[in-house]
């Protein structure tokens, strides 16, 4: 019998790269590197997050028993074996770089370079081009690549301890698919089907951002949210609607992505952004229902788990909830390509239980760092016993306050450990917060975190089962939706994360304070990063954006420090 891993290190080196640490079957830490070189969604080779794993788990590189890593298509190869290239379409796709005559050209290529799969040949150059950095490291450990969407499989199937859950994923592109479907059962992933590249819906809403002129894979969260800003339409008037078709278990565009790119330019000339964006997310929910209900009826599976960058889609998420027979439906709260680090580190050695109890699987600084860095700031501050508790005075009355608490939070999602925190009750500080503090597109809304206690009074569709990492949308009751308008949408929506009522340190205990003053247990959270940045991941990072972003108080560590103005 072969003997289990009991060390592994999963890695992702590709958009949103980062690394985690799998010990003896369990998650001890998980991190991206855009937290350490300040670049959003980084694309360079994880070696900081990869050191900042180690460390935490105090293992030393020779220890490593297995490196794990994922996705041998040409694509990825190239990018492997051609640094240079991957770093040019980042700069591009960050507004970084100018535009060039080439790009066009440019885009067609990638289309359809990464709609090829793996072969023998990339995965030998894959794994050559790996092993050279990794040993860099002073890593030496056998090297597994596993394929793209089995690794996000494993994120779904393994992430919150499901005995058995028909498994979903859908994004871009990865080793020649789009999508994929499993039966996960007893610890085991068992394939049923898969989308292939061409059909992917991942691509159609990257285009769809791009011709609104954001950043492909990084702003889709604001095509869906400029959807709520355009007049209702009937989905048969919709002209992507026969884009794709749902057959089965199968999906079918009707161009290939260039294609598609061209056509989706001629109805964007003829429609303004707020609708264009509102016919992309009607689209998108009317092919994917009909597939997960499709799905569920086929394998007669009733609870489902999800990852892969589409579900990223909140609003979607929501709708999936509702499909009839679903009992249940979890999201990997690092669903796109930033979570297959874990996923790879999954298929390397099987999780002992589940594998995110919470979020908090980044670094954590000592107290003495924090100490030296708020004294040697210049701004005034005051040492507190209770941390929550001022932080629920300031929150009281009416203050903004930036929060750095314990470890790290893993993902895109601010979840209480790296969190700009706000009263929900203020209409106008969607606005300030917006527009004044992190500098961004007016209609993007904020998020609430809640106590379970108040989900189940405050939500009209709340099931009985917490969501602890804002991976759907729900609905405020009617009554309630007023009093919580910070962070309601239009529609009486909102992206909640629910913390256990009894819930161990200073956020939940902040929580139940908020309830005792304000009779709310519910803060506006939002990430600690100004608009375009990775969320802050060091105490001095946190001090610098806590000045930059003009916050009136930051609670770290045991410290409040307050803003010299």
């Amino acid at each position: 019998m072969k003997t289990p891993h009991d060390i592994v290190l999963g890695f992702w080196d590709g958009h949103d790269s980062g690394a985690a640490l799998m010990v003896e079957g369990r998650l001890l830490c998980a991190v991206n590197e855009e937290r350490f070189t300040r670049r959003k969604q980084e694309i360079a080779f994880p070696r900081h997050a990869i050191a900042a794993c180690l460390r935490h788990g105090k293992i030393t590189p020779e220890q490593v028993q297995l490196l794990a890593g994922c996705t041998t298509d040409p694509a990825k190869t190239i990018s492997r074996l051609w640094p240079a290239g991957k770093e040019r379409y980042y700069r591009l796709r960050r507004r970084l770089a100018d535009p060039s005559p080439l790009d066009p050209w440019s885009r067609r290529l990638k289309y359809h370079l990464t709609e090829w799969p793996g072969n023998g040949l990339t995965a030998r150059l894959s794994t050559f081009a790996l092993k050279r950095e990794l040993q860099r490291l002073g890593l030496n450990a056998p090297l597994s690549l596993f394929d793209h969407h089995l690794c996000h499989a494993a994120t779904a199937a393994y992430g919150l301890g499901l005995d058995e859950s028909l498994v979903i994923t859908l994004d871009g592109v990865g080793d020649g698919r789009s999508g994929s479907f499993h039966h996960f059962r007893q610890g085991e992933l068992r394939h049923l089907s898969s989308l292939a590249a061409r059909d992917s819906l991942g691509i159609f809403f990257e285009q769809i951002t791009t011709l609104l002129h954001m950043r492909e894979l990084e702003d889709e969260g604001k095509v869906m949210a400029l959807a709520d800003y355009a007049p209702a339409m009937a989905f048969r008037d919709n002209p992507l609607r026969e884009l794709f078709a749902v057959e089965g278990l199968n999906l079918r565009a009707r161009h290939h992505a260039s294609g598609l790119y061209r056509h989706l330019e001629r109805i964007f000339w003829r429609h303004a952004p707020e609708p264009f964006a509102a016919m992309a997310q009607q689209a998108l929910e009317a092919w994917v229902i009909p597939l997960v209900t499709q799905a569920v009826a086929s394998t007669g599976l009733r609870h489902l788990a999800l990852a892969g960058g589409v579900f990223a889609n909140v609003r979607l998420n929501g709708r999936i909830r509702q499909v009839p027979g679903v009992e249940s439906c979890t999201i990997f709260p690092h669903m796109g390509d930033g979570g297959l680090a874990v996923g790879a580190a999954c298929l390397g050695r099987r999780p002992q239980g589940p594998l995110m109890r919470d979020a908090q699987l980044g670094p954590e600084p000592d107290p003495q760092e924090v100490t030296r860095a708020v004294r040697s700031s210049g701004l005034p501050h005051r040492a507190v016993e209770d941390p929550a508790s001022e932080a629920a005075r300031l929150l009281t009355e009416g203050r903004i306050v930036g929060w750095f608490q314990g470890r790290m939070e893993y993902g895109p999602r601010a979840l209480g450990g790296r969190s700009v925190l706000a009263r929900p009750d203020l209409p106008e500080i969607r606005d300030i917060l917006n527009l004044r503090l992190k500098r961004r597109a007016w209609y993007q809304p904020f998020c609430p975190s809640m106590l379970d206690s108040e989900a189940e009074r405050l939500l009209s569709d709340y099931s009985g089962l917490p969501n602890r990492f804002m991976t759907a949308l729900y609905r405020f009751r009617p009554e309630f939706r007023a009093a919580l308008s910070g962070v309601s949408g239009r529609d009486g929506s909102c992206r909640p994360q629910m913390v256990a009522d009894d819930a161990p340190g200073p956020y939940a205990a902040l929580l139940r304070a908020l309830r005792r003053s304000t009779g709310f247990g519910v803060v506006l959270n939002t990430s600690f990063n100004p608009h375009g940045a990775p969320i802050v991941n060091t105490p001095e990072e946190a001090l610098n954006a806590f000045r930059a972003m003009g916050l009136d108080h930051l609670v770290i560590g045991g410290w409040v420090v307050d803003s010299s103005l």
